[in-house]
C-alpha cells in the first residue's frame, strides 16, 4: 500500500495493543464503508459487514487472528439479472508479520500478512476475504437456464467444397 491508497474498510491496531493475554476485537462497517465496498466489489449493495476477531500472539513475534465475518449482501443473478440477498458467513485466519519479516509460501497455514510501523492493518485483508467469499456465481432461488433442444446443441457441420488436387495434373502424364 502507497501512503495515498484509500482503503474502504481501514482498521488499524497498534502492534502493542495485543497484549500478552490476546485481545478480542468487534467491528461493524459503517453506511458509508459498505457503500465503498459494494462500489470496490462492483455488487449492489451491502447491508451489513462485522467481524469479531481474536487476536493472540504466537512464537516468532508473529499475532495470529481468528473469527467471523458476516456480511448481508445483494448481488446480481447470473441467469435473471434480478437483485438476490445472501449471507455472507466466512471464518477469518490470518496470521500478522512483524516488520521487516516476509511472508512465507505456506499453503496449509493462514494468510500470512506483513506489517509495518508498529501496527496492524485489519481492514484490508478481511476485505480482501470478503471478496473471496462471495458468490461468484449468484442465482435467484428457482432461476435455471432455459433447456436446448439436441439439435439446437449441436452445430451443423458444413460441407467443405471440394477442392482440386494438385496432383491430378500428374497423373497419367508418365507412362
Amino acid at each position: 500500500m502507497t501512503p495515498e491508497t484509500v482503503l474502504e474498510f481501514s482498521r488499524t491496531l497498534p502492534w502493542g495493543a495485543i497484549g500478552p493475554e490476546g485481545r478480542r476485537q468487534a467491528w461493524t462497517a459503517t453506511a458509508a464503508e459498505c457503500a465503498a465496498l459494494a462500489q470496490r466489489f462492483a455488487i449492489p449493495a451491502i447491508h451489513d459487514f462485522a467481524v469479531t476477531l481474536q487476536l493472540e500472539h504466537e512464537r516468532g513475534g508473529t499475532i495470529r487472528c481468528r473469527g467471523r465475518l458476516v456480511a448481508h449482501v445483494v448481488q446480481i443473478c447470473v441467469v435473471t439479472l434480478d437483485p438476490v440477498e445472501q449471507v455472507v458467513d466466512e471464518a477469518v485466519d490470518l496470521r500478522f508479520l512483524p516488520p521487516g519479516r516476509e511472508a512465507t509460501d505456506d499453503p496449509e497455514g493462514p494468510d500470512e500478512i506483513e506489517t509495518e510501523r508498529g501496527s496492524i492493518e485489519l481492514g484490508e485483508p478481511l476485505a480482501e476475504q470478503f471478496s473471496l467469499a462471495l458468490d461468484p456465481y449468484p442465482r435467484a432461488p428457482g432461476a435455471a437456464l432455459p433447456e436446448m433442444d439436441a439439435e439446437e446443441d449441436e452445430a451443423p457441420e458444413a460441407e467443405a467444397p471440394a477442392r482440386p488436387n494438385p496432383f491430378a495434373v500428374l497423373k497419367g502424364g508418365r507412362k
